[in-house]
């Protein structure tokens, strides 16, 4: 296999794992409310609890509040979408990882700004930030291996892959 099958299937092993977590966490945000009473049964939490609470009231009174979470989820997938160019082109469509990796960075001073606007305690803002923290990692990951792609020596299109590597190994 040469360098750059072996780079362009790393780039996709770590594309898929970031694919895969960035959509479970977005539908994740559909089932809020019945994600939260499954949690308030397993962990006994004073946040966790108030939390329930407030979506519960909130999905009995005014269930279009929860729309908005809806949307959040949605966003995570039509997200997930735009990584298809990276799957397509990684070289040409770098930009998508990096736009990915400043989104991550963005997590933290929106969590640590609005965190504590909303009553958010600062452990649980901790957890947000978390989610930027391991999100960029695949994503510099990804980038490295997207340069290290566009710096690899393009393949010869007139010679089958095994010729090539036996001239570049000769010479």
């Amino acid at each position: 296999m040469s360098e750059r099958s072996a780079l362009q299937r790393r780039i996709r092993a770590w594309l898929l794992l970031f694919l895969v977590c960035l959509v479970l966490s977005g539908l994740t945000a559909f089932p809020l409310v019945s994600e939260l009473r499954l949690g308030n049964s397993l962990v006994d939490n004073v946040w966790l609890r108030r939390v329930g609470d407030g979506l519960e009231r909130a999905d009995a009174e005014y269930p279009f509040l929860l729309y908005g979470t809806d949307w959040l989820a949605f966003a995570h997938l039509v997200i997930a979408v735009f990584f298809y160019g990276v799957y397509r082109d990684p070289v040409r469509n770098i930009w998508i990882v990096e736009a990915g990796m400043i989104a991550c960075a963005g997590v933290v001073p929106l969590a640590l700004i609005c965190g504590p606007i909303r009553g958010i305690p600062f452990w649980w803002s901790l957890i947000d930030i978390s989610f930027g923290v391991f999100g960029v990692i695949p994503l510099l990951i990804l980038r490295r291996a997207i340069k290290r792609l566009e710096a690899a020596p393009a393949p010869d299109p007139a010679a089958p892959e095994g010729a090539a590597m036996t001239r570049a190994a000769a010479a």
